[in-house]
């Protein structure tokens, strides 16, 4: 694809963003149902493409946990199915008022939520994503531009398709979501400034990185997930141990899966060794600093690994002195993702959660709960680890902006200079009427 056919379809996405903006909730609710059952209409389709990219992964030795992420069958159908019809369900992201206050006698502002334009996602090899970011967008009144990982080309096609037709067929802009399928489109992408007015990268800080040196479109960095499970002096040992293998193995292949366990020095010998026949059981090969390997037979940890995500079934664990010593690690180590503490102690669990510096702090419960479809936003575009604009999981609400409308009948700025009026600045409970 040459930099022209990139700068059409920006373009093309541009004037879909238009439509969206103004578009019925009705209508971008009738779209997201259409989607559903055009994607359950085509499914044998879908699997013969997903089958294809497999084979040639499952050919190129791509790692078992990334092969894991690629495959989509019934159980992924069902899943992105489901989570189109549960966001039809949700109320209207855009056109809701929040702030409306009067400025002076018969001239009201109103701050009104509204979509952000055109979308550029680049993310991993995870077919179901691109179902999840696209309806999002649709919702939300964005268009989008999607560069999915090359694995799963052929699948994220077909996918695509499904629901640009389904789009189109209840009056909306196929042009809505467009797929790009080359490094040269991301390289021409992150040149139309003028054309998008968002890009979000998924993958690595160095990933991430580098996006954000190469454009100068707005970035919200979607980037590692290192998250951390502390357990506390004051912990319930069978919680702990049962919260650590959840975090770390109900999906190992995830941006929310437990990558560092840290464990207070007090509890440590009797918490690891109920710890380890848990986590071999399932399989996970331990690391450990050197006094973790004093209670347990692990593999040593170095430096590196404090700063890694596996996304496998590996897990380095270190033992701290203190809840000052496991925040400090965390805040140095960590990617601002989503960190745990386990303990009965809730001043130790207030200044956990006051003083991690992450997107999510979670007490005594897994950090595989980090999800924007368990938060209740219908999906997530991704999960935000920056401050700016959104943090955590990013859905419905991350993807709009605000502007604000004034509704008069002549004010004049001279009238205000001169004393003629007054400002009376008083908030108001409605909603804009425009």
């Amino acid at each position: 694809m040459i930099l022209k056919d990139l700068h059409q379809m920006a373009d093309a996405s541009r004037r879909a963003a238009w439509a969206l903006a103004a578009s019925d909730l009705n209508i971008r609710n009738a779209a997201l149902l259409a989607m559903a059952r055009k994607l359950n209409a085509h499914q044998e389709k879908i699997f013969a493409a997903n089958a294809a990219d497999v084979a040639d992964a499952t050919a190129a030795n791509l790692a078992a946990p990334l092969l894991h992420r690629l495959k989509f069958r019934e159980e992924k159908l069902a899943a992105v199915t489901a989570g189109l019809e549960a966001l039809a369900q949700l109320p209207d992201p855009i056109g809701q008022t929040t702030i409306a206050r009067e400025l002076t006698e018969g001239l009201t502002m109103y701050r009104v939520a509204c979509p952000i334009g055109v979308i550029g996602v680049i993310f991993e090899s995870r077919p179901d994503a691109l179902v999840q970011i696209a309806s999002l967008a649709l919702k939300s009144g964005n268009a989008v531009l999607l560069k999915g990982g090359r694995e799963a080309l052929r699948t994220n096609a077909v996918l695509c398709d499904c629901l640009r037709e389904a789009a189109a067929e209840v009056g909306l802009p196929a042009d809505f979501a467009q797929l790009l399928t080359t490094r040269e489109d991301v390289a021409a992408m992150l040149r139309e400034d003028e054309l998008i007015d968002l890009i979000i990268p998924r993958g690595s800080n160095e990933f991430v990185r580098y996006i954000m040196d190469n454009s100068r479109i707005p970035v919200l960095g979607h980037a590692d997930g290192i998250c951390h499970v502390y357990v506390d002096k004051a912990a319930d040992i069978d919680m702990a141990v049962s919260i650590a293998v959840d975090s770390k193995t109900q999906n190992v292949a995830v941006c929310n899966a437990m990558e560092t366990l840290l464990v207070h020095r007090d509890i440590s010998e009797a918490y690891l060794q109920k710890l380890l026949p848990a986590m071999q059981t399932k399989k996970v090969r331990l690391l450990g600093d050197e006094n973790v390997r004093a209670i347990i037979p692990v593999e040593p940890a170095d430096e590196a690994d404090w700063a890694t995500e596996y996304l496998d079934y590996t897990l380095s664990i270190r033992v701290v002195d203190d809840l000052d010593a496991a925040i400090e690690h965390i805040n140095h180590y960590g990617s601002g993702h989503t960190d745990c503490i386990v303990t009965s102690d809730t001043s130790a669990a207030k200044a956990f959660l006051t003083r991690v510096d992450s997107a999510g702090v979670y007490h005594n419960v897994s950090t595989r709960f980090a999800d924007g479809f368990v938060y209740g936003f219908g999906a997530e575009v991704g999960i935000a680890t920056g401050k700016i604009h959104a943090r955590g999981p990013m859905g419905l609400e991350g993807l709009t902006t605000y502007k604000y409308k004034l509704l008069g009948s002549g004010q004049l700025m001279a009238e205000m200079k001169s004393g003629a009026r007054h400002y009376t600045h008083k908030l108001l409970n409605e909603e804009c009427p425009l």
